[in-house]
């Protein structure tokens, strides 16, 4: 059984989310908020590096929904990894629709993750009275946790567009969410997010395959007595077309990793689809930012969510909300990384220059 190391930005075990005291039903008080804010940039610093790096240069006024939302997914990832059986996970994922519904109606449980978002709802509130941009980021959250919860098994994608698609209801919905969150209402800023979030997504996979496609063990209790769980069998979540096409067999990448047959090909074909969005991204950003058109249509437009009522100034909306098409420059960075080792997600390691990277990107307002 071939047996990779962990890399550093697969899954890891996170700590336990502190239980904050909240001392009447709705009050949130601004050392609640803090607590809160310091436990999700604790959380999102050891579990997503990139989100971390990026936070720093998303607009003040949402770097609280981006700490939040961040903090949401890492939650979410992990959850087939620490529970004992499907049927306390979709429990778990009950647990988070309803805190959100909660925290949304004015009274967040005590999660780190509901209070900070309660704090930037607040904020949301006093810029946008009539309520319309919370409930779009209320729909946007509540669309990421029924696409969590659809994919706790780690099913493998039928196809390439399957998984085009979870880019598109996870990262791609967490961006909308966040400029919901601004607010912006921009089908161009959408467009973008769309393909940005897209690559991210495929990208999640490819990174998670050095850590999924080696089993894990059953966690045990600190004296070794007791077992939780059976642990995870290894699972290889390429798209089922990708890996027909070029011969790939799950049993052969589990025994030999990277030297399955056919493997690195149908890696390739996998990260150039990933590619193709991020260029598409880079042209629709420089010929809008040139006063031009987008240079294709937006596949989303006019479905729920993505309701435009007028037009709005495409250069303002990118200037404010540039900050989160950042998101573009990790995923772009593990590609370049993925190139250099020949299509072989096994022996990627970070590297030392993306917060330069990232920081270039702002100074230059490029992706």
């Amino acid at each position: 059984m071939y047996r990779p190391r962990l890399v550093s930005h697969g899954l890891r075990r996170l700590p336990q989310a502190p239980r904050l005291g909240i001392r009447a039903r709705g009050i949130v008080t601004d050392a609640d908020a803090d607590k809160a804010r310091n436990y999700c940039l604790s959380h999102v610093k050891q579990g997503d590096y990139d989100g971390y790096l990026i936070q720093r240069f998303v607009p003040s006024r949402v770097r609280d929904t981006y700490l939040a939302l961040r903090a949401l997914n890492l939650e979410l990832v992990r959850l087939p990894d620490i529970v004992s059986n499907p049927t306390i996970g979709h429990m778990r994922m009950q647990f988070w629709r309803e805190s959100i519904d909660k925290t949304f109606a004015g009274a967040p449980p005590s999660e780190p993750i509901c209070i900070l978002l309660h704090q930037a709802l607040e904020g949301l509130r006093a810029r946008s009275p009539s309520g319309a941009t919370a409930s779009s980021v209320k729909f946007w959250i509540q669309r990421f946790i029924k696409t969590r919860q659809r994919h706790m098994d780690n099913r493998p994608f039928a196809s390439l567009a399957s998984l085009e698609d979870y880019g598109e209801q996870t990262y791609a919905t967490l961006m909308y969410a966040t400029l919901a969150a601004l607010p912006i209402n921009s089908m161009h800023m959408d467009h973008l997010a769309s393909h940005v979030g897209k690559a991210h997504g495929i990208v999640a996979v490819l990174r998670g395959i050095p850590v999924l496609a080696a089993p894990q063990q059953a966690v045990r209790s600190p004296d070794g007595a007791t077992q939780v769980g059976r642990g995870r069998d290894p699972v290889l979540l390429l798209p089922l077309d990708v890996m027909a096409d070029a011969n790939v067999r799950e049993e052969d990448v589990f025994r030999q990793g990277p030297g399955a047959e056919g493997f690195q090909d149908a890696v390739f074909t996998v990260a150039t689809r990933a590619n193709d969005h991020l260029i598409t991204a880079r042209d629709m950003l420089k010929k809008l930012k040139a006063g031009e058109g987008p240079g294709h249509d937006f596949e989303h437009q006019a479905e729920a969510g993505h309701v435009y009522d007028h037009e709005t100034d495409v250069a303002r909306d990118i200037r404010r909300g540039f900050g989160l098409l950042l998101e573009a420059v990790p995923a772009q960075e593990y590609l370049a990384n993925l190139e250099g080792c020949n299509f072989n997600p096994f022996a990627v390691r970070p590297g030392w220059k993306l917060p330069w990277r990232i920081w270039q990107a702002l100074r230059k307002e490029q992706i």
